[in-house]
C-alpha cells in the first residue's frame, strides 16, 4: 500500500473505498491546525477567546477591559447593579471585526457585582444579555433571572495536588451529579461532594469521576445538558473555588476528574443563553431550521464558523487550565457528527463517510481532541456516540477522530430490552456475548450496564426493574423473597458480565452500584418542585441490616479485582464455553476465568469447563458469598486442579458467577497489592 494511505485504512482493508474521504478529513484538519498556529502563534493561543473577550481586570494598569463579539448588534453597553442598571453610562465601541470594546477604571467594578450587556440587536430587539464568556452566572432568588457576576477573589485557589491523567491505564468511572449527591432533599455542594462522596468512591476503587451538570444551566431538570453560560461553573453548587477544592481533593486520592462537556447544542433561552445574542439567529448557530435541534428543543452550533470553533476550543482550554480537569466526556457526539443528528440506522459504511456526516463538526472535534492532548497529555477524551463511526477513537494522525474511548451505548439498551421482554429461561447467552463484544478492534469502549439515563423518571434502573416495589418491603437481610433473591443475583451477574466483556473501561452512575431504589426526578411543576427524588439515599447502603450493603460490597470487590489484575488493560477476551440450555458461559480475560450460571433454578455439581493453562486454580470472587448477598453455596477455600484434558470441574450454583485465578498468579497479585 502507498504511504499516502491513512493507517486507519491500512489496518482495515474494508475501509479502502473510503480512503479518499478519510484523507480529505486528515488534510482539512492539518490545514486548519496550521492556519490556527499561523494566526495566533499556536493552537493553544488560538483557543484564547475567554482571555481576550468578556470582562477582565488588568492590575498593571488598574482598568477593566470589556470586549464582546456581537457582529450584528447596533448598540452594546455594560450595565449592572454597580451603576443601578443604567443602560447608557458605559457604551462599548464597535470594531471592524464585529467585536465591541471599552475600558473602565479599576474602581468601577468590584468582586460580586452583577453585570449584563445591554444589546440593541440587528432585528431591532433591545435586551439585557449575559456576556458569552462570563466566568460566573447567578440566579436571583426572587425574580429567578440570571446575571453575570464579577468574580475577582482576593486570593486565588492554592492547589495542593498534582495529577497525571496518563496514570489511568483503564478508566473505572464513577458518574456523579453534585446537586443530588446527598441524602437530604435539597441542593448539595461541591465541598459536600468532596468531603462526603469522594471517600466512598475511593473506597470502592474507582479511579475516575465524571461530573455532570457543571456548565451553568438555567433549568435544573435538564440534567445540565441545556447549557447557557459555557465558561461558568454551576453556581447552584457553590463557588469556583469550591469546585477547585473538589477536583484537588480527588487528585489527592489518585482520582482523575472528567467534565461532562456539552458542545453538541445549547439552550434556546434568549434571556440566559447565546440564542439571538446579537439580534440574529446565526451568530453562534445555524440559521433557520438547521439551527434548531428537533429532538432536544435546543440550538445547534455552526461548526463551520471560525469564531464558533474558537469559542468552543477556548472553552476546553478554560476547563483544563483553570480547573485542572483531566479530560472530557463529550455529550451528544452522534448528534454533532451528522446533519440528521443520528436519526437513521447505521447499516452501511456509507453512513459514516458519504450519507449525512457533518464535515464541519468532524473538523471541530479533530481540533478539540488535538488541543486537549496538547494541553493535558494523557487526558481521557470520551465520545458519547451510538453510531459507531469508524475511526472516531483512533489518533487523528491515523485518520481518526482523536477520542480515547467511546461509550458502549448499545449495551444498556440491550439489557433493558432483555429484562423487559424475555424470560430468564429464554436468555440467549451467545447473543449476550455477541452484543457485549460487538465493537471495532483498536477502538476502546467504556462498558456500562446502566447510566443516569436509566435512573431518570419514566425509566428504571436495573435494580428497580428487577425488584420494583418489593424493594420497599423485602430488602432486609432477614427477609426471604424470591423476587429480591433473583434481583440481587442478576444485578451482580449483569454488572460483572458487562464489565469483563463490554469494553476497555467501565462506568457506573452514582448509587447504581448498590441498587439505589426508585428513580431520579428533578424539581419541576409536575411534582410541585419537590427534591424528594433528586437525592441519593446513602443511609440505605450504610445500614448493615439491608441488602444494599451486600450489593455495594460486591461492586467494591469487582472494581478492586479489576485493578489488581489490570483486567481492562487486557485486550484478549476469550469465550471458553457457552451452553444455552444449561445457561452456562465461561470467559477468560487477563488470565482470569469467569464462570456464569444464569440458569434460574438449576445448579451443576461437577461442571467441566475448559481452560488454556494447566495448574491449580482458586476462587478470587464469588457472587454467592454471604458478604455479597448470596446463599454461601460455594466453598471458596478449595482449590481446583486442571485434568489431562485442560478442564476444571466446578460446582456452579444457579444464578451465580465465580472468578478463578491460577494459584501462583493469585499469590503474585497479593504480593503486588500488599507492596
Amino acid at each position: 500500500m502507498s504511504n499516502d494511505i491513512p493507517k486507519l485504512v491500512k489496518d482495515d482493508p474494508w475501509l479502502e473505498p473510503y480512503s479518499d474521504h478519510i484523507s480529505r478529513r486528515m488534510l482539512r484538519l492539518q490545514d486548519h491546525l496550521r492556519e490556527a498556529a499561523a494566526a495566533a502563534g499556536s493552537l493553544k493561543d488560538y483557543a484564547s477567546t475567554h482571555l481576550d473577550h468578556g470582562i477582565h481586570y488588568d492590575p498593571s494598569s488598574d482598568i477593566w477591559k470589556i470586549r464582546e463579539w456581537a457582529p450584528g448588534a447596533k448598540y452594546v453597553a455594560l450595565t449592572g447593579d454597580f451603576n443601578n442598571w443604567d443602560r447608557g453610562q458605559y457604551p462599548l465601541n464597535r470594531e471592524d471585526d464585529g467585536t465591541w470594546r471599552t475600558a473602565l477604571p479599576g474602581c468601577a467594578l468590584k468582586h460580586g457585582d452583577l453585570v449584563k450587556l445591554h444589546i440593541a440587536g440587528a432585528d431591532d430587539s433591545v435586551r439585557d444579555r449575559i456576556p458569552a464568556t462570563i466566568h460566573r452566572a447567578v440566579q436571583n432568588e426572587q425574580t429567578h433571572d440570571y446575571s453575570g457576576q464579577i468574580w475577582q477573589s482576593d486570593e486565588s485557589y492554592a492547589w495542593k495536588n498534582e495529577f497525571d491523567p496518563s496514570s489511568i491505564d483503564s478508566p473505572l468511572i464513577y458518574e456523579g451529579h453534585v446537586g443530588m449527591s446527598g441524602e437530604e432533599p435539597r441542593l448539595h455542594t461541591y465541598r459536600e461532594f468532596a468531603d462526603e462522596v469522594l471517600p466512598r468512591i475511593a473506597k470502592l476503587g474507582y479511579n475516575t469521576v465524571q461530573l455532570m451538570a457543571i456548565q451553568e444551566h438555567p433549568y435544573y431538570g435538564s440534567f445540565g445538558y441545556h447549557v447557557s453560560s459555557f465558561f461558568a461553573p454551576c453556581s447552584r453548587f457553590g463557588t469556583p473555588e469550591d469546585l477547585k477544592y473538589l477536583i484537588d481533593t480527588a487528585h489527592g486520592m489518585g482520582i482523575a476528574m472528567l467534565i461532562d462537556i456539552v458542545h453538541s447544542h445549547a439552550v434556546k433561552n434568549i434571556a440566559e443563553g447565546l440564542n439571538e445574542f446579537d439580534g440574529t439567529d446565526h451568530q453562534y448557530f445555524h440559521s433557520g431550521e438547521r439551527g434548531d435541534h428537533p429532538q432536544w428543543d435546543s440550538k445547534c452550533f455552526d461548526y463551520g464558523k471560525e469564531e464558533v470553533r474558537r469559542f468552543l476550543l477556548s472553552n476546553l482550554r478554560y476547563w483544563l487550565e483553570e480547573f485542572k480537569f483531566d479530560g472530557f466526556r463529550f455529550d451528544g457526539v452522534t448528534s454533532m457528527l451528522y446533519h440528521h443528528h443520528g436519526e437513521t440506522s447505521f447499516d452501511h459504511m456509507d453512513k459514516y463517510f458519504k450519507d449525512g456526516p457533518d464535515e464541519d463538526a468532524i473538523l471541530y472535534l479533530g481540533m478539540a481532541t488535538t488541543l486537549t492532548n496538547e494541553l493535558r497529555p494523557g487526558a481521557l477524551i470520551i465520545a458519547e456516540d451510538m453510531s459507531g463511526m469508524t475511526g472516531l477513537c483512533r489518533p487523528t494522525s491515523e485518520g481518526g477522530g482523536g477520542f480515547t474511548h467511546r461509550l458502549a451505548m448499545g449495551i444498556p439498551d440491550y439489557w433493558i430490552k432483555l429484562l423487559k421482554h424475555s424470560r430468564d429461561e429464554d436468555w440467549n447467552l451467545e447473543e449476550m456475548w455477541r452484543v457485549m463484544t460487538n465493537r471495532r478492534h483498536g477502538e476502546a469502549n467504556i462498558a456500562y450496564a446502566e447510566s443516569h439515563d436509566q435512573a431518570l423518571v419514566g425509566d428504571k434502573t436495573i435494580a428497580f426493574r428487577l425488584m420494583d416495589q418489593e424493594m420497599y418491603w423485602h430488602m432486609s437481610k432477614n427477609s426471604e423473597h424470591g423476587t429480591i433473591d433473583r434481583g440481587i443475583a442478576l444485578h451482580k451477574m449483569i454488572r460483572l458480565f458487562t464489565l469483563i466483556a463490554g469494553g476497555e473501561g467501565w462506568l457506573n452512575f452514582m448509587g447504581n452500584e448498590f441498587g439505589h431504589p426508585e428513580w431520579l426526578d428533578f424539581p419541576r411543576e409536575g411534582n410541585d418542585w419537590s427534591y424528594h427524588h433528586c437525592r441519593r439515599q446513602w443511609s440505605l447502603v450504610d445500614n448493615p441490616a439491608l441488602r444494599y450493603e451486600s450489593l455495594n460490597h460486591f461492586d467494591q470487590q469487582m472494581i478492586h479485582l479489576t485493578h489488581d489484575y489490570k483486567l481492562l488493560a487486557s485486550n484478549n477476551t476469550d469465550l471458553l464455553w457457552v451452553h444455552n440450555d444449561d445457561k452456562i458461559i465461561v470467559i477468560k480475560r487477563a488470565g482470569l476465568i469467569f464462570a456464569f450460571n444464569f440458569h434460574p433454578d438449576k445448579s451443576f455439581p461437577d461442571y467441566p469447563i475448559p481452560t488454556t493453562k494447566l495448574g491449580e486454580y482458586q476462587i478470587v470472587l464469588d457472587s454467592d458469598s454471604e458478604e455479597n448477598g448470596g446463599h454461601q453455596r460455594i466453598n471458596t477455600s478449595l482449590t481446583f486442579q486442571t485434568d489431562e484434558d485442560h478442564q476444571l470441574s466446578l460446582y456452579l450454583p444457579s444464578r451465580t458467577c465465580i472468578v478463578l485465578a491460577l494459584h501462583t498468579e493469585r499469590a503474585s497479585r497479593k504480593c503486588l497489592t500488599s507492596g
